[in-house]
């Protein structure tokens, strides 16, 4: 796509379909990404009844969607891992190790601001 002579609107019109593609090859073939949608429908409306203002409820929202967003970066990791082949190589091991970290930091971050706001909400 470096030469490619998309520019204004067909630019952003092919951006916009790239993404949904994206996001269409993610709900279908990776289970993780499917289960944190899944989870998003309940946490959506949990934050916002948790969120005492609208920058809390802003913050829950918003701090979920890293996990989901997360997720799709590691599955775009282990797809080039799994490109380049299946023979276990040390490199392709770590790289995909450490996507699943990545992934579960983020869950670690989206649990701390929950807690912390729960806490100031019930406490």
């Amino acid at each position: 796509m470096v030469n490619s002579n998309n520019r204004g609107l067909r630019r952003i019109i092919n951006a916009f379909r790239y993404t949904f593609a994206g996001l269409k090859a993610a709900f279908a073939h990776e289970e993780a990404f499917r289960q944190e949608i899944i989870i998003a429908i309940l946490a959506v409306p949990l934050g916002i009844w948790l969120g005492e203002s609208g920058t809390q409820r802003a913050v829950l929202i918003g701090i979920y969607f890293i996990i989901p967003l997360t997720e799709l970066l590691n599955s775009a990791v282990e797809a080039i891992v799994d490109r380049i082949g299946e023979d276990r190589h040390e490199l392709s091991g770590r790289a995909k190790d450490l996507g699943s970290a990545a992934v579960f930091l983020s869950i670690c971050i989206v649990f701390i601001v929950w807690i912390i706001i729960a806490c100031e909400r019930f406490f």
